[in-house]
């Protein structure tokens, strides 16, 4: 993490005190107190972020744009009816790029190197897939499309006992940091376009044919996707430090992987 940011995780410091008593209340009744309370905490790591001049008169073009305010008394009767001040308008505008900068700020150094370490999970595969709960089934369906008797897609659609019989046996593109780790090293470490012997996972015999292997890139789409993961991974460890008493009353399941979305 970068330390040149310091970036307070403590959640009293958010103001509740400075919010209606009346909306907390209802914000808990409607069930929307996770999402208020993401993005307190992150507005509150958003404080020391700043953005240029012209970085600001760019969001404010885009904000008056969006919403369609086409003129100064437009703007005007907007920010009175919300009660926006000049500066709230400028933070609400700039809000996703602060949060970008943030992003950079706190992990952008690291991302290669998370990439490195995780690349092999990330990579995706493409495979054809038949289970079976019978030993002797599975040798018998093996041996009869290593011989060219049959096609795996026949067999998997007459024989397989999962939802891969509706698409002929074939699966994917999947992550391989999906799967299990035990069918993950089984599929990564096959030949493309083999098929395997029948292996025992679980209750089901298994044989699987790799059809792709896609190797994961550090693409731009990437390297955002891990930013974001990271900064889904600190929004949580940050709903974490509250006490058990006001996660149930604010509703927060912080063990689900699924946080509310940042806007």
């Amino acid at each position: 993490m970068n330390t040149n940011l310091q970036i307070s995780s403590s959640i009293p410091e958010l103001g509740y005190a400075n919010v209606s008593q009346e909306i907390i209340p209802l914000l808990a009744s409607y069930n929307l107190m996770p999402q208020f309370l993401c993005e307190r905490i992150i507005e509150s790591a958003l404080a020391p972020i700043t953005c240029t001049k012209a970085e600001t008169n760019h969001a404010l073009e885009q904000f008056y744009q969006h919403w369609n305010l086409t003129s100064e008394d437009k703007i005007k009767d907007w920010c009175l009816h919300y009660s926006f001040t000049q500066d709230r308008l400028e933070l609400f505008a700039t809000r996703k790029l602060r949060i970008e900068k943030f992003k950079q700020i706190m992990w952008g150094e690291q991302i290669e190197s998370y990439f490195l370490k995780y690349k092999r999970q990330l990579a995706q595969v493409i495979y054809s897939l038949i289970t079976t709960e019978n030993r002797s089934t599975a040798n018998e369906l093996f041996f009869r499309i290593a011989e060219g008797e049959h096609s795996f897609a026949e067999l998997a659609r007459e024989y397989s006992q999962g939802p891969e019989a509706d698409t002929y046996g074939i699966i994917g593109p999947v992550e391989l940091g999906s799967m299990t780790p035990n069918f993950a090293q089984l599929l990564y470490t096959s030949q493309v376009g083999v098929v395997q012997l029948p292996v025992l996972l679980g209750k089901l015999w298994v044989i699987v044919r790799v059809e792709k292997l896609i190797f994961a890139q550090l693409d731009d789409l990437m390297y955002q996707r891990l930013l974001q993961g990271n900064f889904e991974a600190w929004l949580k460890q940050q709903l974490n430090q509250l006490s058990p008493e006001e996660k149930v009353w604010m509703g927060i399941n912080t063990k689900s992987a699924q946080m509310p979305e940042a806007t």
